[in-house]
């Protein structure tokens, strides 16, 4: 026979209220616990990532803009009677309005900057007109159907297009103005002309030929549906004119906001002595802080020192009373210091400018 040892009754009564509900309170203070370190982390990895984030976007802008300007100019050829020298400019049916090869304009709160450049594989070498109808010229190597073309004639020139090459001396133009015996004609290839501003937290981008053929323009105005959003994250744009004194000089003694009387519309003679772009690209992450993480810049003519602040926005760069710093202004947003932002700029020379020295 087997034997039946009963089990005390002590083993057999399991947990009490007061058990029960200490370990409650203990699951649930670890709950607390981990949900905070957890809220504390994960706002640490938006920030982090948001950041990296904006790095990235305004690097990417600035990349971008940079390159458009290293071309402004090309290949406005630095000859005797240049491009850059026309003082009496008509522009034919081709829709273009300006040669200039980099205009800033001043915005209220971010600036727009247009860059002109040609895509000539011949550099826009000009070639000296022999005859009309259809026009005679030394060679027409580099030459070809649509490319906008310049004829130079001392401060006077014309811009048209080539509507055919017919040999390797002539061409037809889409209008002759100017092209007369001793005109120097030059292609320029396919004429680029774009805009960049900054809209609704975006870097935008406005090909101007583009536009025409689509029966528009690059006007900075909102809405333009010409222009594309190029990069996100991009919330203000700043550039400046590095001026030399004189247009034979390539030092830059000056950096200029492109307003008031002079530099608002520079004249041909102001246009030549610009010889640098200097632009800032203030890129912001998006995750927005409980409280003020930003503060205003304290000075646009020296280096940031607080307390008394000139601007209500961030610092482009170290400025002086002669060239102040762009004021970078935010407060579209009421809530622009809870948003962390980063600052990129750089300095662009217009080498085919400067190039041009000493026929300007």
């Amino acid at each position: 026979m087997h034997s039946t040892v009963a089990r005390p009754r002590l083993l057999q009564a399991g947990f009490t209220l007061v058990e029960l509900m200490v370990g409650v309170a203990i699951g649930l203070l670890a709950t607390v616990v981990i949900i905070q370190v957890m809220s504390v982390f994960d706002a640490q990895r938006r920030a982090t990532t948001g950041s990296a984030d904006a790095q990235t976007n305004g690097g990417i802008a600035l990349h971008t803009i940079s390159r458009e300007l290293q071309m402004a100019g090309y290949p406005l050829f630095p000859a005797t009677d240049s491009p850059l020298e026309c003082t009496a400019l008509t522009f034919g049916a081709t829709g273009i309005t300006s040669i200039s090869p980099v205009t800033i304009a001043d915005g209220a709160v971010s600036d727009a900057i247009t860059v002109r450049y040609g895509s000539s594989g011949m550099g826009g070498v000009p070639s000296q007109i022999t005859a009309t109808g259809p026009i005679a010229v030394a060679s027409t190597i580099g030459c070809a159907a649509g490319d906008i073309t310049i004829v130079n004639t001392g401060p006077s020139c014309a811009m048209s297009s080539v509507t055919t090459v017919d040999s390797a001396t002539t061409l037809t133009l889409q209008n002759t103005t100017g092209a007369v015996p001793g005109a120097s004609l030059a292609c320029l290839g396919r004429w680029n002309e774009f805009t960049y501003r900054v809209n609704a937290g975006n870097l935008e981008r406005c090909d101007l030929m583009t536009a025409i053929a689509a029966g528009g323009n690059c006007n900075n105005t909102v809405p333009n549906a010409n222009f594309v959003p190029t990069v996100a994250g991009v919330v203000n744009l700043q550039a400046q004119y590095g001026i030399s004194a004189t247009s034979a000089s390539n030092q830059i003694t000056q950096w200029v906001e492109p307003s008031g009387g002079t530099w608002a519309a520079p004249s041909v003679n102001d246009r030549k002595r610009i010889k640098a772009i200097r632009i800032a690209v203030v890129s912001r992450n998006d995750s927005m802080a409980t409280g003020s993480v930003t503060t205003t810049c304290s000075s646009t003519t020296a280096a940031a020192t607080p307390p008394a602040p000139e601007t209500t926005g961030l610092c482009a760069w170290t400025g002086s009373t002669t060239s102040p710093a762009p004021a970078i202004d935010l407060t579209a947003d009421v809530n622009w210091n809870r948003y962390r932002y980063r600052v990129f700029d750089t300095i662009i020379p217009l080498r085919n400018v400067i190039w041009s020295r000493e026929t300007l």
